[in-house]
């Protein structure tokens, strides 16, 4: 049984309706001279309960108005209490310590909940805070000088992720990858593929001083000297064979590494909309732009052959070069001006995913933005930092991969544990704080690997369908729906209060930039799911409560695939 999609769906249903509820009491207070007409409303929450025993959501609303009304908050609380509208979601409210109330939804508020699951179905908790305005979200964003590492396989799950929740949320989602495609690093990785091309090996004399040296830099010269094609970002280079020719073999390193890296990044389930390239800012004369503005805004002076921004002005603890005494620019520079492209292209809200160790750059970046007095918002753009990943293997550090030469890279990951363990074991934890990958726990079919618990419970519910039909029983959804109140026990009212948590975990997610919240509330689901399956028949001879039952099920593997898809990862239907 497939459920029906529908567009245009709300969101965080119950809260949405409470907080109606509590704005017609407000009014109603207003009318009867209790509470001042004009009398502003608190940015008051309504959150879930810690507990069952208080209740399913609580406010604090009585204890905010309490001051300007000029009111005890608990007299208050029970004045709002009795003005509230008789309403069949609510089954009864009381008030608790000092202030707060506390609302006991009634059933009917959760049978109500899986009505909107099995209707609004791939849509169910979408929501509309983006309001359709663009956002640009630029991740991995990976110098093309080797094989993309654990760390930038992070960054994408990040971005990735990310950039899903927002499309939920309603923004117009744009994924950008930045090619560093210029400076030092380029030039190290020129001249170690020419090394290679002339048959020298890192350990032997001559060897480039900050030679790349994994394996992967002979198999770029071999395809070099081959005369092979590659094609990257729509464009085809082919190998010029003249292990002289420094250009060419530049040329050829960065379009053969930069097609091995969308190479991984398409196994991982991972595609940009824009590539923008380094080199392009100076060739389009952007950097010099930006400079002159820079210059004409008054914001920059000359000290010591130098050019400097007067980044103390907008928050950076000291001004900073912006052209050395030689004439090159320091590296904020082109950054700068590549975040104008940004704001230029119409991104009212642009991201960038960056590893820790970038955090000392982000100020002076910021600062730069603002001393070109275009109209862009401070704190503009939002960063997301992320801490590196150790992974383990037998309860040891693995650090070294034959190919890259130093460092563990993504598609080592995907083909030791597979594309969605490692999604969701580099998705799995707040963005700022490390990440130890355990490949032996990734890859066990255990109920201790999170990504197998919940991709389980989907195939679990597939399977129950599947049983269903082989013993001849006819799933009615329509009288499912209509007999959700046969769902009493405990371990149904748990699933039914998580399921209806979706749509509140997506909002927040999205507006913390935290996706790592799905991937911990998913397995909370699963758990609720699992728990019920082993304490139930779900195939029983009363046809009502057997529909109710797989109704129910069936809710929750649409919610179980919908979470998961966030995730970038699979909703198998056995396993």
């Amino acid at each position: 049984y497939e459920i029906g999609i529908v567009t245009g769906v709300q969101t965080c249903a119950l809260p949405i309706s409470l907080r109606d509820l509590l704005l017609q009491a407000l009014e109603a207070l207003r009318n009867d001279g209790t509470l001042p007409a004009d009398l502003d409303l608190p940015g008051f929450v309504i959150e879930r309960a810690r507990s069952r025993e208080h209740g399913d959501f609580a406010t604090n609303l009585a204890m905010l108005l309490a001051k300007p009304a000029r009111a005890k908050p608990r007299e208050l609380a029970e004045k709002l209490v009795a003005a509230l509208p008789q309403n069949s979601l609510l089954a009864k409210v009381e008030i608790a310590g000092p202030g707060f109330i506390n609302f006991f939804l009634a059933a009917e508020a959760y049978h109500a909940e899986v009505r909107r699951i099995m209707a609004d179905g791939a849509a169910y908790g979408r929501n509309r805070q983006g309001a359709g305005r663009t956002v640009g979200v630029e991740f991995v964003s990976a110098n093309p000088t080797g094989p993309l590492h654990v760390g930038h396989g992070r960054n994408a799950a990040i971005g990735d992720c990310l950039s899903r929740l927002l499309d939920a949320s309603g923004w117009n989602v744009k994924r950008e990858f930045y090619y560093n495609d210029a400076g030092v690093q380029i030039a190290n990785l020129a001249v170690s593929v020419q090394a290679r091309a002339r048959g020298i090996a890192p350990d032997d004399a001559g060897w480039p001083e900050g030679g790349y040296r994994g394996d992967y830099i002979a198999d770029v010269a071999q395809a070099y000297l081959a005369g092979a094609s590659v094609e990257a970002d729509g464009q085809t280079v082919t190998g010029a064979k003249d292990p002289d020719d420094l250009d060419a073999i530049r040329r050829f390193a960065v379009a053969y590494l930069r097609r091995e890296q969308d190479l991984d990044l398409k196994a991982f389930g991972v595609e940009f909309d824009t590539y923008f390239l380094e080199s392009s800012l100076y060739s389009d004369g952007k950097v010099e732009e930006t400079v002159r503005e820079l210059v004409s805004h008054g914001h920059t002076y000359e000290d010591g052959g130098a050019l400097w921004l007067r980044s103390t002005d907008y928050g950076d603890d000291k001004d900073r070069v912006m052209r050395k005494s030689d004439g090159t620019y320091t590296y904020f520079v082109p950054d700068v001006a590549y975040h104008l492209s940004k704001w230029q292209r119409g991104y009212e809200q642009a991201i960038t995913v960056l590893g820790s160790d970038h955090h000392g750059s982000l100020a002076r970046v910021k600062a730069g933005l603002q001393a070109l007095d275009c109209g862009i918002p401070k704190g503009w753009p939002d960063y997301m930092l992320y801490q590196m990943v150790t992974v383990m293997r037998g309860g040891e550090e693995v650090k070294i991969s034959k190919r890259a030469g130093s460092y563990v890279t993504l598609r080592d990951l995907i083909d030791e544990v597979g594309r969605d363990a490692t999604r969701y074991f580099l998705i799995s934890r707040k963005s700022d704080s490390q990440l130890v990958f355990d490949i032996d726990l990734a890859r066990s079919q255990s109920n201790d690997n999170p990504v197998y618990y919940i991709q389980y419970a989907h195939a679990r519910v597939c399977s129950v369908l599947r049983q269903a039909g082989e013993k001849g029983f006819t799933f009615d959804p329509d009288n499912g729906l209509a007999q959700l109140a046969r769902l009493d026990n405990e371990h149904e009212q748990i699933l039914l209060t998580e399921l209806s948590k979706y749509p509140e975990q997506v909002e927040a997610a999205a507006a913390g930039l935290e996706p790592h919240v799905i991937a911990n509330w998913l397995r909370e689901l699963a758990n609720a799911f699992h728990t019920y399956y082993n304490s139930h028949q779900f195939l029983v001879d009363d046809k009502d409560l057997r529909d109710a039952r797989l109704t129910l099920v069936v809710a929750t593997r649409q919610v179980l695939r919908n979470g998961l898809d966030l995730l970038g990862l699979g909703a198998p239907e056995s396993m």
